[in-house]
């Protein structure tokens, strides 16, 4: 029985050294540079940074790491696993200055973890040094530029022992409602998410090999668990072949993405709802032209809220470049499970519903992989077909818990029903099951609550952004506060074109009363703010408690004060 994917990656390595795992795109374009990393390679790699790790007897230790984008990442992480180290992928801070928000998450993931070393590139290490000896505890962590180990150390590497409960690494959450916590991820929650991953995107060998072993493209970043534990690990699951690129491109030309799609042909690739609100802006005649997306299997859609007038809008739009409306893969999943929960089905196109309650059109997250139940959390009893409330999860692929946070493990990983059905994972998200899929319709934490009825942020984050053209695709907040007697009251935060600069009181307004014919709502306020300004975290998701929380504080990066209606 495999008990990690170091014996799978022993097992590549030993069948086919040769064989591609990762192709990188040194500058997102398909014609630029391209770095390659064989299944030999990575193997040799991974095992000269664990026989450094385990000669300093760092076994069962934390090793954080700090890489640029592009294929070292993935020899250190892996290399970590082969010598029974813990590892913790971090962000690196960027720029001369070091980016301070970095910064401050790299400090408290190192105290948080108790890391005993840093792995990372030289230029990233030597750059963070000087910020290191200025922190308080950290001027002495060990710090290693893992690319200059040669690969003959491999022969001193001895198989460390690696049971399906020891922990391979801790995946800290991207803190979209609270502060990140570690989420300890064990080898056996590992292989049973690779297990339902490739069942519920159908990588069967047979698929794999009608796209010439092409698994993935890829430009999500791999500290963050979409990006580490789909296109990266379950490349090595399968013996497969994955192309992966910078986030950075990705952003300054979204076409990137697509024309590296059209390019290798593999069976799978995606990303959150807004790279694909991206891809529309810049889909000209000339792009559409020039693509072929007719092989793209599996376009999958997570990490927020997927809509349905995306997938839509990008079906007709690209379709003239092959890509067929069935290749659409919304999909749901989160780090307390590893990472996948639930997908839809392969060649069938989303479902589309109503939401219990209203009219509003909720796209289906398919059919979960591991056993979900909807449940009320404050009677625990299972909500009946079709009810709403909140998502819990239970199974292999769920995580220990949180790393040195007992209270907060038992809150959420131990949940029980009153009918004895006990150790759920409690998700924090709202839903509701119908003919056996999946329907995500929130968070608990950011439902507004006004006079009495619930409004589900997304929906007016949606309308905001529809009103009006300046406003930026998924780049909305929508949160409460308290105003007087008036009791909770609803707020926009928004990014806006620099260009509309005139039309900010003509947008306020527009977004004004379209909020109020569409929801019956009258908002507090509209805030317009500069590009790139609104909370996020790590993986791209809107921070909405830091964007209410930067808006009462008056730090947000404003385009123009936005003024109250008249009382």
């Amino acid at each position: 029985m495999v008990r990690s994917l170091v014996e799978v990656l022993t097992s590549r390595a030993s069948d086919e050294p040769d064989r591609i795992a990762y192709r990188y795109l040194t500058t997102g374009e398909c014609d630029g540079s391209v770095d390659t990393l064989t299944y030999g390679q990575l193997d040799g790699r991974a095992k000269a940074i664990a026989s450094w790790l385990q000669r300093r007897g760092l076994a069962g230790s934390r090793a954080l790491l700090l890489y640029p984008p592009g294929l070292d990442f993935i020899c250190g992480y892996m290399g970590c696993l082969a010598a029974g180290v813990i590892a913790v992928p971090g962000v690196p801070p960027q720029g001369r200055s070091q980016n301070h928000r970095a910064l401050n998450r790299m400090q408290r993931l190192i105290a948080d973890a108790n890391v005993e070393v840093i792995l990372g590139t030289r230029q990233i290490l030597d750059a963070l040094r000087p910020a290191l000896d200025a922190l308080t505890g950290l001027a002495d962590i060990t710090c290693v530029a893992t690319e200059e180990f040669h690969d003959e150390a491999a022969g001193d590497w001895r198989e460390p022992d690696i049971t399906s409960d020891s922990v391979a690494f801790l995946q800290y959450t991207s803190g979209s409602t609270s502060a990140p916590r570690g989420v300890v991820v064990t080898h056996g929650n590992l292989l049973d998410n690779q297990r339902v991953m490739t069942e519920r995107m159908g990588h069967t060998p047979d698929a794999i090999a009608a796209h010439g072993g092409e698994l993935y493209v890829s430009w999500l970043p791999v500290y963050h668990d979409m990006g580490l534990i789909a296109p990266v690990l379950n490349t090595i699951h399968l013996g497969a072949t994955s192309t992966l690129f910078s986030p950075l491109h990705f952003l300054q030309r979204p076409e990137r993405w697509l024309d590296a799609i059209s390019r290798y042909r593999p069976h799978t690739s995606g990303g959150p709802n807004f790279a694909y609100e991206l891809c529309l802006r810049d889909a000209t005649p000339e792009l559409l032209d020039r693509l072929d997306l007719s092989t793209w299997r599996v376009a999958f859609n997570g990490a927020e809220p997927v809509r349905a007038a995306t997938l839509r809008r990008f079906s007709d739009t690209f379709a003239r470049a092959g890509f067929r409306h069935e290749a659409f893969y919304p999909c749901y999943g989160l780090a307390e499970a590893t990472l996948m929960v639930s997908g839809g089905s392969v060649d069938e196109a989303p479902t589309v519903s109503g939401r219990p309650g209203d009219a509003a059109e909720v796209v289906s997250c398919g059919r979960p992989g591991m056993p979900v139940v909807i449940a009320d959390p404050d009677r625990q009893e299972e909500c009946p077909e079709g009810q709403g409330g909140e998502i819990w999860v239970s199974g292999a692929s769920v995580a220990r818990g949180y790393w040195r946070n007992t209270l907060k493990t038992r809150e959420v990983f131990q949940a029980s029903l009153r009918d004895g059905r006990s150790g759920f994972l409690r998700t924090g998200d709202l839903g509701f099951m119908r003919d056996g899929e999946l329907f995500v319709t929130g968070r608990v934490k950011d439902l507004l609550v006004i006079d009495g009825r619930n409004h589900y942020p997304q929906d007016l984050e949606l309308t905001a952004e529809m009103s009006h053209p300046a406003v930026r695709p998924g780049c909305t907040a929508a949160f409460s506060v308290e105003d007087g007697s008036l009791g909770e009251r609803p707020v926009i935060v928004a990014e806006a074109s620099p260009d509309a600069m005139p039309e900010i009181g003509e947008i306020s307004a527009v977004i004004r009363s379209t909020i109020s014919e569409t929801h019956d709502l009258s908002l507090r306020d509209v805030v317009l703010i500069k590009p790139g300004s609104i909370p996020k975290t790590s993986s791209g998701k809107i921070q909405r408690q830091a964007s209410r929380a930067a808006y009462l504080e008056g730090t947000l990066a404003v385009l123009e004060p936005a003024g109250r209606p008249a009382e």
